[in-house]
């Protein structure tokens, strides 16, 4: 069993690419399952086959703790790793060849709290990847790309598992897609973008820490998807199956 966990800002369409993977793995004859980890979700674009909502319910505890819906949220995300076992056991009980992990939308409670990276941890699964989503329509500058970029970075060295990005809402950036997947790949390419901005010191700044970002390793591919048309699909899977079984798809 290999484990996805897909990770990345609220509203970056997590929970579409939880659901356009579950459904082309099925098409391609493989058996996958979802789970879902966000315990303040109220509608999902997929059925989840092991939710965590079963175990840990934001109202309750919001009603049980007198707390708001920050402080539940908070509480409900720690809860998370105490139930572990239960979730392990659901998920094994079905033996699916994948299961795509479906993290809270407010990534701060995931990624850096210790609960989320004690999870990631200690879920047992052959191999394991995250899969940290663009939101297409936030990283259209080269600002929010950098600081974006920043964040994908941040999320694998604290959940310390392979990673990939995939840049997500491509059919709405068709003008621009090409010049975004160019900042990933060539550092001149976001520079000259960063000539543009009218404060100065803040591009000299940015340009500094780009530079930085490239040169210790932490640049990676955008693989730039549609969630609702699934183009892109390809070549991400392809990549996933990569790093997961070095190249070798799961078949029946």
């Amino acid at each position: 069993m290999d484990a996805i966990f897909i990770t990345g800002t609220a509203g970056s369409g997590k929970s579409a690419l939880t659901a356009r993977l579950i459904q082309w793995y099925k098409d391609n004859s493989a058996f996958p399952v979802s789970l879902n980890l966000d315990p303040g979700s109220y509608k999902l674009p997929y059925e989840p086959d092991v939710d965590v909502r079963d175990y840990v319910e934001v109202n309750t505890l919001m009603d049980k703790y007198d707390l708001g819906p920050n402080g539940s949220l908070v509480m409900a995300s720690d809860l998370i790793a105490t139930r572990l076992d239960d979730i392990q056991t659901e998920v094994n009980e079905l033996n699916p060849d994948y299961v795509i992990i479906d993290t809270p939308g407010q990534i701060e409670l995931f990624a850096f709290r210790a609960s989320g990276p004690y999870f990631v941890t200690n879920f047992q699964a052959d191999n394991k990847a995250s899969l940290f989503v663009f939101d297409g329509m936030l990283v259209s500058s080269p600002i929010n790309f950098i600081s974006i970029s920043l964040l994908s970075s941040a999320v694998k060295l604290r959940l310390k598992i392979a990673q990939l990005n995939a840049l997500t809402k491509r059919d709405l950036l068709l003008e621009r897609l090409q010049e975004i997947l160019d900042w990933s790949t060539s550092n001149t390419s976001l520079e000259k973008s960063l000539d543009n901005e009218k404060d100065i010191e803040y591009s000299i700044l940015l340009k500094e820490i780009t530079r930085f970002y490239n040169q210790a390793g932490f640049s990676e591919d955008l693989f730039a998807i549609s969630n609702l048309t699934m183009s892109g699909m390809v070549n991400l899977v392809a990549a996933l199956a990569r790093i997961l079984n070095q190249g070798e798809e799961v078949k029946d």
